[in-house]
């Protein structure tokens, strides 16, 4: 599959605890957000993957898994989320994926409302990524 037809992936995530934070992480919120994101910078053949009710401390959820079987077969170029917590909150798996993971796969990662992105390794904000993954982890215990 060229890199032109390739999907790029617009994850959203809300857990049962996230839903007391109110509107703004609402997945409909997210949504938005990640379409608006998409349409202004040049990404096109989107296609959404919710896990709605799901915690990011668990990897094992329904989109995310369907979503990495499609990086598996090379069906994603470019995975955007929210922010990094959208992606995980156990900062080690969220790292594995990001530094890891989808490089090796040559998928873009981009978290918006971190100011991540992939293809711009020297941003300063590529190196608070592990800061960000761990008071994320943070979040859920407290």
């Amino acid at each position: 599959m060229s890199d032109t037809n390739k999907i790029t992936a617009l994850y959203c995530r809300l857990s049962h605890e996230d839903e007391l934070a109110g509107e703004s992480n609402s997945i409909s919120n997210q949504k938005d957000i990640l379409q608006k994101y998409a349409d202004e910078h040049g990404f096109y053949n989107t296609a959404f993957y919710i896990d709605d009710g799901y915690t990011g401390v668990d990897f094992e959820r329904p989109a995310f898994k369907r979503m990495i079987d499609d990086v598996d077969n090379g069906r994603i170029g470019t995975i955007i989320t929210k922010d990094l917590s959208r992606l995980g909150r156990n900062h080690l798996h969220v790292g594995l994926y990001t530094e890891e993971y989808f490089p090796r796969r040559n998928v873009r990662y981009i978290a918006i409302n971190n100011n991540i992105d992939s293809d711009n390794p020297d941003s300063s904000a590529v190196d608070m990524a592990a800061f960000y993954n761990i008071f994320n982890e943070f979040h859920v215990k407290d």
